[in-house]
């Protein structure tokens, strides 16, 4: 198995936590709209009621002032005579008034002015522009006006006399009105309506929660069918309810799930017609193969009389011979692994041992460096251990560079005490564009390298790491790969370090 990158196997593929709700989920944005929708209607509404609410207070105070200034100035012209002095215009301002609820009414008549209240300041309530519009019109105008932060309200008109034709008496009538009374009206109405707002948002609050509820429960059923889904329960579905939109995603998610779930069972059929195959293949193929190693066995003994290119055809084919053997016995243990049918044979063994065992076993010792730290024991199956130990040092030494250097220790952390072999070396690396597939079967990320590659370790047909992950896995381990801090690549392996005697109270509980 050549370089690839990182992996993490025997982590668990499980999805992580959910993650927390924040605020500005559905169902707050839904009742914020509710209640932007509600506040807005509301702020309209009352502008709008204010708003036509003043004009028609303010039109009618308007209109019964000029109708009452208009009758009450017919009524008292009729019997007043012109040219008139001084008192007797007051006399006429006076009449006026009393008419009119004792408003100030001022009677201007060329230069002469009368007031009906002569402590009253008329020049700051009646404008000019008033004066000249009425001077120069033909009926009763009015004007608003704001005199010492107080709302006034000021009628003006010309007095005429029809004798068969409209004559010019020259005077002129104001009443001045106090608005205050109108102001304050309009004023509680306002109020009124601002009190009504609150009760207004929070109706629309409630109604909205209630509406999230409605909308928002067909979506979490739906989410929590999809998050089951995730989790590779295939028969989750969604109740179907209803015609509208929400109905009809969850009968697309319950169709999807259903076509997931057949091609799943397909898939899984077809895989385990596969495994099957490879192992019956791999069974078939040991009875002829052992012929086949025992004859160029044979062939190989006698290869050194035999003319040179007979004998390096013997040699071929019994190296060749060798590494199908090799490829063999690699798939018949893959297909034991799939078929669950592995078993550990475990008793404590000395690690440090075991590595320089397996190191001299296949020739090795000396061109491994080994930091071995000693009497470091745990529960394992010795064999598969030396298997591990074979695939990965044999990688580095067939696609890394010397130094080659495997490294023994221990490790605790949070999740306990940990067996912590390193094998290490100095060559290219692991390219990031194969980082992911290291522990791939049948991955070679050197397409170029030749068949007849392999070393004595066995290894060559892309199965090597696969196998030793699957060894690590059985012990409750996992093996990483990474890049080396000082180039290289760095092949770690991870095993719980359990003892004989924990072991024991362990199966004893």
């Amino acid at each position: 198995m050549s370089r690839a990158g990182r992996a993490r196997p025997g982590r668990g593929g499980a999805p992580g936590p959910r993650s927390l709700r924040i605020v500005g989920g559905l169902r707050i944005r839904l009742v914020a709209a509710f209640v932007v929708v509600a506040l807005v209607s509301a702020v309209t509404s009352t502008a709008l009621a204010y708003r036509d609410a003043r004009t028609a207070v303010l039109q009618r105070a308007q209109n019964a002032a000029v109708d009452d200034l208009r009758e009450r100035t017919t009524e008292v012209a009729a019997d007043f005579d012109v040219p008139p002095d001084r008192r007797t215009l007051a006399r006429f301002a006076a009449k006026v008034s009393d008419g009119l609820g004792g408003r100030v009414v001022v009677v201007r008549h060329h230069d002469l002015v009368a007031t009906s209240d002569a402590y009253a300041d008329t020049e700051g309530r009646i404008t000019p522009e008033l004066r000249a519009a009425v001077r120069g019109g033909d009926g009763a105008l009015f004007q608003r006006v704001t005199w010492r932060g107080e709302p006034y309200l000021v009628v003006g008109m010309p007095v005429r006399y029809a004798d068969g034709d409209r004559r010019d008496s020259g005077l002129e009538v104001f009443a001045v009105s106090d608005l205050r009374a109108e102001r304050d009206d309009t004023a509680a109405l306002l109020d009124s309506v601002r009190a009504g707002v609150l009760p207004v948002v929070v109706l629309a609050a409630f109604l909205a929660l209630l509406a999230a509820g409605t909308v928002l429960r067909p979506v979490r059923k739906l989410g929590r069918a999809t998050r089951g889904l995730a989790a590779g329960d295939l028969g989750s579905r969604v109740v179907v309810a209803g015609h509208d939109e929400l109905a009809d995603l969850a009968r697309t998610f319950n169709e999807t799930a259903d076509a997931l779930q057949a091609s799943d069972a397909e898939l899984r059929g077809q895989e385990a017609k596969a495994r099957r195959f490879v192992a019956d293949v791999s069974h078939e193929l040991r009875t002829p193969l052992a012929a086949m190693t025992m004859v160029a066995t044979v062939l190989e003994e006698d290869a050194d009389q035999l003319p040179p290119d007979a004998a390096r055809a013997a040699r071929t084919v019994g190296a060749e011979t060798a590494r199908l053997a090799r490829l063999v016995e690699d798939l018949m243990e893959i297909s034991r692994f799939d078929a669950g049918a592995v078993r550990p044979n475990a008793a404590e063994t000395d690690l440090a041992d075991t590595v320089r065992a397996s190191l001299a076993l296949r020739g090795w010792t000396d061109r491994v460096r080994t930091r071995l730290d000693e009497g470091v024991r745990a529960v394992v199956d010795r064999r598969r251990v030396d298997v591990i130990v074979a695939n990965l040092v044999g990688n580095a030494l067939r696609h890394g560079a010397p130094p080659v250097t495997v490294t023994l220790g221990t490790r605790t952390g949070a999740d306990g005490a940990w067996v912590v072999l390193e094998v290490s070396d100095r060559g290219p690396g692991l390219p990031p564009e194969v980082r992911d597939r290291v522990f791939d079967r049948f991955y070679k990320a050197d397409a170029s390298r030749a068949r007849g590659a392999a070393d004595d370790s066995g290894q060559g047909s892309g199965l090597g790491t696969a196998i030793a992950l699957e060894n690590a896995r059985l012990h409750g381990g996992t093996i990483d790969a990474a890049d080396g801090p000082e180039g290289g690549a760095v092949f770690t392996l991870r095993l719980p370090l359990r003892r004989a005697e924990e072991t024991e109270e362990g199966e004893g509980e």
